[in-house]
């Protein structure tokens, strides 16, 4: 029996390994490696390899890994190939250690797969044997290959970046350290994996992956990541906007198997991020500007103003969010026709159920662009994302009844803007191009066309909450794509500030009105501002103007519009989430009943945190990282909060600042040890009653 060949030992040969397969940044003490690329293994035997000898390696996943359900691979590299697509074979033997090559297929199930190696009768089951198998980019034969090297660092490696929030044309970017490497993170990805129940031939797919993912990213259905709330009031958890990464989110996650209260949508788009790239699925944030919700996929939404102007929230079935953050991931479609191949869309923000529970996606972004909207998954409901028309009604009251009259239609609003991180650099691209035509070309018309031969047509009346009992003034809805409307009098409307934005000083706001053709023109205007949520919820109504104006064309006039500080502090203070400045012009044309809308969203400008640290440091060796930020406002921000988190160089952690009077000056100094080498980022935030969230970002440079 002293004869017999045992297995003293396997050498995983991490650092080699997790360096050629681009895994070297996981925190795990296991070997991560992806699928469709040679990894080696030493063994070391009780004797010298004899040409006799019988050895197998054994690759198990699942609970009781089986031959014939391929979830028990057993290689052995002095047979031929076995079916599966996986390859071994020795590179060298020398006395006792024998080097091995291991290849999974490039089809491959992700997951955790656990190695016990075979001689004769004896089975070796090693420490640490579990090898994690994960999607690979860099493999031409895997479908989520992704040909650019920079896009691979950008998409797969990158564990910060920027997601962009605030409105159309007021866009500012909000940092966020999606973490994908950090400790337990990878591990909370496999738990999701196992708690999807996908069959295991179905975690090959990306398709299913990204899918299910992006119903185990939200709470709903299936006691996922992340708890969603838009009420204004989140003492029971963390405000949507106190999180700056996906990195705290997934630790407690993974510890308590709860969902984490709570987000808002760049939440659960941030983690649905980590996810896919810690998975091995190219992905980005992608951030569209007036975004329509709820449309019930009619291509259009009813906006309803009372006769200031004012927005009017409890009429509306559907809304126009300021944005809406989802993801796109990388890959092939073999389950299409071909031409779909490459970003998909993948929604996790829980809205409307597809098959039944709140999930959205893969849905490719040429099928969008080009009007498929019957290809799966869910691009009837992205399609309506970017594409919805405007209607604004106003609502009047007449003989005691509301009666409703249509102003007018606006089909470029929606869909704005669309944004990303640019590869390799911290700007911002606008992808907008690569969801939709440009608005007017023969090629948009035609995917118009072939969008609404799939969609209900949205000319059908009213979609308000009482609509069966309310007189309609509908000029002239027909069925079928809307029309822009076009006035004689060449009104336009324009509205801009003629004074910075801060809290607590008195909102300047201006309303332009032009008429472009001869004539003398009477003008009824009506203006409001208004504070609202990122989802269109209006907080507040802050005052309004309403004038008959006369210009003798063509000419401009310019109607200021002032609201004291006064009339939205305490909203300011009370609501626990971000506001924005909502204003809002109605112009109608005594001479012609031409009509007329137009409505911008603004946010609020604040004072900065500046950073003061090195531009180098040396691994393991401390350093210190100071911010400062001076209340430069003319009201006090109460109970401050200060939140620092830094990828490799800081944990998460929460500073109490108290009440920063006007004028105060305040400085937090953190010691950082950089555990990691490479460009790392430093993060922080401010957060008060007043002002929800001002960021700053701060690279530095870790040398060994």
């Amino acid at each position: 029996a002293g004869f017999d060949l045992t297995v003293t030992g396997v050498d995983f040969l991490k650092s080699q390994n997790t360096r050629l397969h681009h895994t070297d940044a996981y925190n795990i003490k296991n070997l991560v490696v992806r699928r469709g690329q040679p990894f080696q293994l030493q063994l070391s035997l009780s004797r010298e390899l004899k040409p006799a000898d019988k050895l197998a390696l054994r690759f198990g996943i699942g609970e009781k890994p089986m031959k014939p359900r391929s979830s028990l691979l057993s290689l052995n590299p002095r047979r031929e190939p076995d079916f599966s697509g996986w390859r071994i074979s020795i590179v060298k033997t020398s006395g006792k250690e024998c080097l091995l090559s291991v290849t999974s297929s490039p089809s491959a199930s992700v997951g955790i797969y656990t190695l016990n190696v075979k001689t004769g009768g004896n089975v070796y089951k090693p420490e640490n044997g579990e090898v994690y198998l994960l999607f690979n980019p860099w493999c031409e034969e895997d479908v989520v290959f992704l040909a650019d090297e920079a896009e691979r660092k950008e998409y797969v490696l990158n564990d910060t970046g920027y997601i962009y929030v605030g409105s159309a044309y007021s866009i500012y970017n909000r940092p966020w350290n999606f973490g994908q490497f950090e400790e337990y993170v990878l591990d909370a990805c496999m738990y999701l994996l196992d708690k999807s129940n996908l069959r295991l031939s179905s975690r090959r797919d990306p398709v299913y992956v990204s899918r299910v993912m992006s119903a185990l990213v939200n709470a709903n259905d299936d006691n996922g990541v992340v708890m969603g709330n838009w009420s204004g009031n989140y003492d029971k958890g963390t405000s949507p906007l106190d999180w700056m990464g996906s990195v705290s989110i997934l630790q407690q996650y993974f510890k308590t198997k709860k969902p984490v209260p709570y987000g808002q949508c760049w939440v659960f788009a941030g983690v649905l991020t980590t996810v896919m790239r810690c998975l091995g699925i190219p992905s980005r944030c992608v951030s569209n500007f007036n975004s329509a919700h709820d449309t019930d996929e009619n291509l259009r939404v009813d906006i309803y103003l009372n006769e200031y102007g004012e927005k009017l929230n409890r009429m509306s079935l559907d809304s126009v969010w300021n944005f809406h953050v989802w993801n796109d991931v990388w890959m092939k479609r073999s389950d299409l026709p071909p031409g779909f191949d490459g970003w998909q869309a993948i929604d996790s923000t829980p809205q409307e159920q597809s098959q039944g529970i709140f999930q959205c996606g893969p849905c490719p972004l040429k099928a969008i662009r080009d009007g498929d909207v019957y290809l799966p998954y869910d691009s009837k409901f992205v399609y309506a994302e970017v594409n919805a028309d405007k209607v604004y009604w106003v609502v009047k009251k007449v003989n005691g009844k509301d009666k409703y009259i249509k102003i007018n239609t606006e089909t470029r609003g929606i869909g704005v803007n669309m944004s990303t991180k640019a590869v390799g650099d911290d700007r911002r691209q606008d992808i907008t191009d690569q969801y939709k035509y440009p608005e007017g070309s023969e090629a948009e018309r035609r995917s118009m066309q072939k969008a609404t031969s799939f969609i209900r047509p949205s000319g059908m009346g009213l979609r308000a909450r009482f609509a069966s009992t309310v007189a309609v003034d509908d000029g002239d809805i027909k069925p079928g794509v809307l029309q822009e409307t076009v006035s004689k009098s060449g009104l336009q409307l324009e509205i801009n500030n003629t004074d910075l934005l801060y809290p607590g000083n008195p909102l300047e706001l201006a309303i332009t009105v032009k008429t472009s053709t001869p004539g003398s023109w009477t003008i009824n205007l009506a203006g409001s501002c208004q504070l609202q949520s990122y989802t269109g919820k209006v907080e507040a109504s802050l005052g309004y103007v309403k004038e008959i104006l006369t210009l003798e064309g063509p000419c401009e006039t310019r109607v200021p519009l002032k609201i004291a500080a006064d009339s939205y502090m305490k909203t300011l203070a009370s609501v626990e989430d971000e506001v924005l400045i909502h204003i809002t012009a109605i112009a109608e044309v005594q001479e012609t009943n031409d009509k007329l809308t137009k409505e911008t969203t603004m946010r609020f400008e604040y004072p900065p945190i500046t950073v003061q640290m090195p531009e180098v440091a040396r691994l393991n060796e401390d350093f210190a990282c100071s911010f400062i930020f001076k209340n430069k406002l003319n009201v006090p921000l109460d109970n401050c909060k200060l939140l620092v988190e830094g990828l490799g160089i800081f944990k998460m952690a929460e500073f109490d600042q108290g009440d920063i009077k006007p004028g105060r000056i305040i400085k937090s100094e953190v010691i950082c040890t950089p555990t990691r080498v490479g460009e790392k980022k430093i993060v922080a935030k401010l957060t008060s009653a007043q002002v929800k969230a001002i960021s700053v970002e701060k690279a530095i440079t870790v040398i060994e």
